[in-house]
């Protein structure tokens, strides 16, 4: 019942003004910040682990921007599945080096996690005559699994891999033409991943990003989303020059270190909430106690 509520909610905010959404998800933000302490630990966590240099007073400026980015990027998912179409486009701007999408060559699309990574998936499915696929992990909830199922198929040009269609038929759409959008920079767990630095702290990371790419005979082009006052602005940055290589840990360390550049330009807008640092290598304390 909550649920259904929730998504209703959704459904009403849709129409309203960006402001008035964006004010909602402001104060969103702070009520989670002051009552999820879990996750407020988490945070905390993860930015004192990555940026040190900050005062106590400034974690804690940042981490509140952190919890209100994320509630006002899932709130826009109202307007970015539910507004009219002409409203969507207007409020999700492509830039960039938007010809490396362009043609039939294999993609594989670096997608880090910044709160607006449903509306760059948006604005290229909705904005591009291309056929995109992603990977897509079913949520425990299925009343919400079915919305976000149908709001990230809602303009037709994409496809959601589950993890039970294995690498065969990714690999397959991806020589075909069809461009991946990966997110990779999760801590899915030890199994299959490599530690490799991320802000200079041991992250488990998978190494997807080359490994696809390799097997796709595909080129890596970055897309970064950020939000702005007016929506969200999709970037599309140029091509990875000699990447993917046969040097697998150097990739996806490599990967890591870009990603901290692109972090480094919006840090409000990573995903900090999830648990980066969970596993560690053996011997390593564990860091979210």
């Amino acid at each position: 019942m909550g649920t259904r509520f929730a998504l209703y909610l959704m459904r009403v905010l849709a129409p309203l003004p960006l402001n008035w959404i964006r004010a909602l998800g402001w104060l969103l933000g702070w009520l989670l910040y002051a009552v999820v302490a879990p996750r407020r630990h988490v945070v905390h966590t993860n930015l004192r682990l990555c940026f040190p240099h900050l005062t106590h007073a400034e974690l804690r400026r940042l981490a509140h921007r952190v919890f209100v980015c994320f509630a006002q990027a899932w709130l826009d998912r109202g307007w970015l599945w539910h507004g009219a179409p002409d409203l969507v486009r207007a409020r999700l701007t492509l830039s960039g080096a938007i010809e490396e999408l362009q043609g039939r060559n294999p993609v594989v699309i670096f997608a880090p996690h910044f709160v607006g990574l449903d509306a760059g998936w948006t604005a290229l499915t909705q904005q591009l005559p291309r056929h995109f696929t992603t990977i897509y992990t079913d949520q425990a909830n299925k009343i919400a699994d079915a919305w976000i199922l149908q709001g990230r198929q809602r303009y037709g040009s994409g496809r959601l891999f589950g993890r039970a269609d294995g690498v065969k038929a990714i690999v397959a759409s991806l020589r075909k033409g069809d461009p991946l959008y990966l997110l990779p920079d999760m801590n899915f767990g030890p199994h299959e991943s490599l530690f490799v630095p991320f802000y200079g702290v041991p992250a488990a990371t998978v190494p997807s990003l080359s490994r696809f790419a390799r097997l796709g005979r595909a080129k890596v082009v970055p897309v970064v989303t950020r939000m702005t006052p007016r929506g969200y602005v999709v970037q599309v940055l140029p091509a990875w020059p000699d990447f993917p290589t046969d040097d697998l840990p150097a990739d996806t360390a490599l990967m890591n270190a870009r990603l901290q550049s692109y972090v480094d330009a919006m840090p409000e807008q990573y995903y900090w909430v999830h648990k980066r640092f969970k596993d560690q290598p053996l011997g390593e304390s564990a860091v979210y106690r």
